[in-house]
């Protein structure tokens, strides 16, 4: 997203544990900023992308955190996927003093995020939508505006990271069969690709997994962590449906089986030994 920004001439500071990272963006043309608050002091919007809530909470009211750095009416972007719960109660404390939420949980990858290409789920007031609708827009080719209400965005992406990892188990499941079966999975994939079975995501995964690629471009515990939430989300709103937990359990049992840290390409690795 940082890369993506600079080179539309956007003036930007950058902030990471990973000094490697920094240091590659400070070559674009990037800002350093050794803590949260020396990167956002004096930012019209601070866009934080990190993997959970307490990390969040982390930069933003954390020691040498952003928030107490910025102005009021500055915004935070909070991009990555967390509980509604916790969105609703990040964007009450950043109100609080005075800067304004922006719920946007993103999905596509490193690729389509330096491309432009990802999607994101915005939920908050419409005046603020508008006010910063060109960042979003440098962001982002394909900004959804959900509603005016911090949460939703969240809520969102977890309906969508749901159907992600259920798709994802379900197409680990039907390789690990046909493999049982005797088929030759290249052509069995070709198939499922051209028919009723495709999904997007079980022909990226599929693909790198029967090639035995299971560097990581997206961890296993990222999923687990978002079927997780999801199940969760959907619980607090009084719904059961039949399939997101058993794909929630498939995830944990990947981490448990020590399978965390690889990508999520790995559900083919642990259910072909079922």
């Amino acid at each position: 997203m940082a890369g993506n920004l600079l080179g539309k001439g956007w003036a930007v500071r950058v902030c990471d544990i990973d000094a490697v990272k920094v240091r590659e963006l400070a070559a674009q043309g990037a800002a350093p900023g050794a803590t949260p608050a020396l990167a956002a002091a004096g930012a019209d919007v601070l866009i934080v992308c990190v993997v959970d809530a307490a990390q969040t909470a982390d930069v933003l009211f954390g020691e040498q955190g952003a928030a107490a750095a910025m102005v009021p009416g500055a915004a935070v972007m909070l991009c990555p996927t967390i509980a509604p719960g916790d969105v609703e109660s990040l964007a009450a404390r950043l109100e609080s003093l005075g800067i304004r939420a922006i719920d946007a949980p993103m999905s596509g990858g490193p690729a389509r995020a330096r491309d432009a290409s990802m999607s994101l789920m915005v939920a908050c007031a419409d005046d603020l939508f508008a006010q910063h609708r060109l960042l979003l827009d440098a962001l982002s080719a394909r900004v959804f505006h959900i509603s005016a209400r911090p949460g939703d965005g969240a809520r969102t992406k977890l309906v969508n990271n749901l159907l992600a990892g259920i798709n994802l188990a379900g197409a680990a499941e039907a390789m690990a069969m046909a493999e049982a079966m005797g088929l030759d999975l290249p052509r069995t994939l070709d198939v499922i690709e051209q028919s009723s079975g495709q999904s997007w995501i079980g022909s990226d995964r599929m693909r790198r997994a029967i090639a035995g690629d299971y560097a990581p471009r997206a961890h296993v515990t990222l999923l687990e962590k978002d079927t997780r939430l999801a199940v969760e989300a959907a619980d607090a709103a009084g719904f059961t449906g039949p399939l997101g937990a058993h794909a929630s359990r498939v995830f944990a049992r990947a981490r448990e089986a020590g399978l965390g840290g690889a990508d999520d390409a790995a559900l083919f690795q642990l259910l072909r030994k079922s």
